[in-house]
């Protein structure tokens, strides 16, 4: 009626509402509604109703018996009695909880896509970034490690020289780090068991977050075997105990847990970066300050960062989100102000036979054989460097800046090559096409490939095989030695 008391009704609204027919008849709309919808409701019958005869459909929410809040869509119209005289109202009312369900579960994804698409263009360009960056960081570590070398150790030259080094290489770490967001560094892949993996390092973790916190360690027995370099599970417990252990402000605890799951298509509904099938899980919690939905949205971006000034690079979260990324995994987290974090990190189960291998021990510096080597590098400055490196462990070096010029000196210089070592990507044509050229003058070449870029994303994109030896930007002289001994000796 007028007054809103509620004067008939149908099942279907009773049932909605969780009444029977008897206990609604002493209620008005008033009674149904939350406080809060009161005054916009009074609004719409004055403006609305009472001057056009009905209302435009709106949405608004009631509470059923039990006290719960949902929400629904209504239009409302004016009745009026024989004599024309207003006597009440009549509604239609959807409940719309199923939609706002759908509403909100589809924008999730839509959130989830856009943080996706957004994570693969900043990871292209941090790749990019880290490749130039490469390139003048061998030139730094190069000059400077040689200029140690012709110094004399208690100077103050040699003291200058040592913190250009170090800088460079510190450098080289950060840029190692991009590369792993950008899911471009190299890696080593090996069929393992997670849990003898994580056993390995928790004296190291425990050492890491220190004794205020107690580390707890729940592995799920007999795990299906999964791909991954261990060092970059290493890299995912370090990065997330350290995390964690910044989140604690005092005394806590953290937990890492192992499981096997299998993600179904109810599953990848509701996450859009879910794939199909069987994962075993690494779940990383701690119980410290956690984070709101804002912190959420920026903690796998680079250089984003809660931590004070000096405290942090903020690559820590985003290697991991890269690593996970590079090894097909995908990676949800969970966390609420006050209430501490949890990421689980789903890596997908190998499923093919596979034996153990045992690692090769690394070559060692072995004295130059007066060996020929052509080395192909468009960078100016590193063409240089590598020279200088090279000529100076005893190689006779000849040098190009393009490919053309290569082939011509392979052309010209009959006296024999042993080893070419060349940039891959280069403007007239890559290291491997090169390579291939040369060959044809001398059959028994050897090839060495060397870039900023990395192996796994050079063979991704078919220009090398791999079996191909390579190299990665920067290196200093040691490593550069040993991989040209090791590639001659071969």
């Amino acid at each position: 009626d007028m007054q809103g008391k509620i004067r008939e009704c149908n099942e279907a609204y009773c049932a909605m509402l969780g009444y029977i027919p008897e206990e609604i008849s002493d209620l008005t709309y008033f009674d149904l509604t939350p406080e809060k919808w009161h005054a916009k409701e009074q609004e719409i019958v004055y403006t609305q109703i009472l001057v056009n005869g009905f209302s435009n459909v709106y949405e608004k929410e009631y509470r059923r018996k039990d006290g719960s809040i949902f929400p629904v869509e209504l239009r409302t119209f004016l009745v009026h009695n024989a004599q024309g005289e207003r006597e009440g109202m009549w509604a239609i009312v959807r409940d719309l909880s199923e939609r706002k369900r759908i509403e909100r579960v589809q924008k999730d994804l839509e959130n989830q896509l856009h943080q996706a698409q957004k994570m693969e263009s900043v990871g292209r360009l941090a790749g990019g970034v880290a490749h130039d960056y490469n390139n003048m960081l061998s030139v730094i570590l190069g000059y400077a490690q040689m200029g140690l070398q012709k110094t004399d150790p208690d100077s103050s030259l040699h003291g200058d020289l040592l913190e250009i080094l170090d800088a460079a290489q510190r450098s080289a770490a950060i840029t190692r780090q991009l590369l792993a967001f950008a899911r471009k560094q190299t890696i080593t892949p090996q069929i393992l068991d997670l849990n003898e993996t994580v056993e390995g390092m928790l004296n190291m973790l425990r050492r890491l977050i220190g004794e205020d916190i107690n580390l707890s360690w729940l592995p799920e027995p007999h795990l299906w075997p999964i791909e991954i370099d261990p060092s970059q599970v290493d890299q995912l417990l370090a990065n997330l105990c350290v995390n964690a252990r910044d989140a604690i402000s005092d005394v806590g605890k953290i937990t890492i847990e192992t499981s096997m799951v299998t993600i179904d298509q109810e599953y990848c509904e509701t996450h859009a970066v879910a794939v199909l099938g069987d994962y075993v899980m690494l779940v990383v919690s701690d119980n410290g300050c956690g984070m709101d939905k804002e912190i959420l949205d920026k903690i796998f971006e680079p250089f984003f960062t809660t931590k004070e000034l000096g405290k942090g690079t903020g690559l820590g979260l985003a290697t991991v989100y890269g690593i996970v990324k590079q090894n097909n995994g995908f990676i949800n987290v969970y966390s609420e102000p006050d209430k501490g974090t949890t990421f689980k990190i789903y890596l997908p189960r190998y499923t093919q036979e596979f034996t153990t291998v045992e690692n090769e021990d690394c070559a060692e510096i072995t004295a130059c054989n007066g060996e020929t080597i052509l080395v192909v590098e468009d960078e100016a400055s590193i063409l240089k460097l590598t020279r200088k490196i090279l000529s100076g462990l005893g190689y006779t070096v000849l040098t190009a800046n393009s490919p053309m010029e290569a082939i011509n000196l392979a052309h010209e210089h009959r006296t024999g090559i042993d080893l070419l070592l060349s940039d891959v990507i280069m403007p007239e044509m890559n290291g491997k096409d090169l390579a291939e050229l040369i060959l044809t003058f001398y059959p028994d070449l050897k090839c060495l490939f060397m870039s900023g870029y990395t192996a796994n994303v050079i063979s991704s994109q078919g220009i090398l095989n791999d079996d191909m030896h390579f190299i990665q930007k920067p290196f200093v002289a040691k490593d550069l030695a040993v991989k040209v001994r090791e590639v001659l000796g071969k």
